[in-house]
């Protein structure tokens, strides 16, 4: 416990506006991400429903098909975070897990301005996976700089969600502007410009952060001497604390978890396969409503 308050003690030499200044490269790695995200979003549904024919030609696609499309990009964004963060807490760590994602999301802003109709689906789907690895771990360093001083915290999640909305209002902005004066490439293109340059922010800020968002150590292995004057090795025991007691999910609890979880992503994928592809992942008995007879 010394040795994490002794941490934290040196991290908060470093101090603006009464926080650390990793907190402030936080601030801008996400202003960064929310630039190209929404950069990125403002423009996608216009550039697939835009006419083929004009000054800045589209895909002409149907607005039903292009917000399926949408749709499903967007209830997936919210389901990798959840393996993100798995990832990051058992393997790579926080900050590695930032950068993975940044870089990820980078070739796929660069792979949407290409304009073809397989560099949009791999563009995609490297965004979504690189939300997944990039959006829980931002938040979860600021939970691990603060969590020897919570009073400090509430203030800390209002200066980094203020380069949310920053991000969030710039991007919108730029790179609309420039997908209807210049190109779409160029709106695409210049969200995975910036989101690059807040992956460089992050990497090169890395000293600022210590110890914080390192890869997670493995338990120390405990050596014993037995009475018979054999070496026993075991792996310590924590301390289980009564507010810490664990509900472990059953076998049961598991296989219901990953059939709906199949079934839920099935679903969310069939709906712009179907559309566009004309692709049927599930009986379409089961997704379409029947029509109500006049007197039933």
């Amino acid at each position: 416990m010394s040795e994490i308050t002794s941490t934290n003690n040196d991290f908060f030499k470093s101090k603006v506006l009464g926080h650390p200044s990793g907190l402030f490269v936080l601030f801008f790695t996400e202003m960064w991400e929310r630039f190209s995200f929404y950069g990125m979003r403002v423009l996608l549904i216009n550039f697939l429903t835009m006419a083929a024919i004009g000054t800045n030609p589209g895909w002409e696609w149907t607005s039903e098909n292009a917000g399926a499309l949408f749709g499903t990009y967007a209830g997936l964004l919210y389901l990798t975070p959840i393996a993100g963060g798995i990832i990051a807490d058992k393997f790579t760590g926080y900050r590695w897990a930032v950068v993975i994602g940044a870089l990820i999301m980078t070739l796929g802003h660069a792979s949407m301005a290409l304009e073809s109709e397989f560099s949009m689906y791999f563009g995609l789907g490297l965004l979504v996976i690189g939300t997944g690895f990039f959006k829980p771990n931002m938040t979860s360093i600021i939970s691990e700089m603060y969590k020897d001083l919570p009073e400090k915290k509430d203030g800390a999640y209002t200066i980094f969600y203020m380069g949310v909305n920053a991000g969030a209002f710039f991007g919108m902005m730029l790179c609309g502007y420039l997908a209807e004066k210049v190109g779409w490439s160029w709106g695409f293109g210049l969200a995975g410009i910036f989101m690059l340059l807040g992956s460089l922010q992050f990497w090169l800020a890395k000293p600022l952060f210590g110890t914080i968002g390192d890869v997670p150590k493995r338990d120390k292995v405990v050596e014993a001497i037995s009475p018979d004057g054999q070496i026993d090795i075991t792996e310590p025991k924590a301390e289980v604390k009564p507010e810490d007691k664990r509900n472990p999910f059953t076998m049961l609890d598991k296989v219901l978890i990953v059939i709906t979880s199949i079934i839920g992503l099935l679903y969310l994928i069939d709906d712009p396969a179907s559309k566009i592809g004309n692709i049927h992942l599930l009986p379409q008995e089961f997704l379409v409503s029947k029509e109500v007879l006049p007197g039933a």
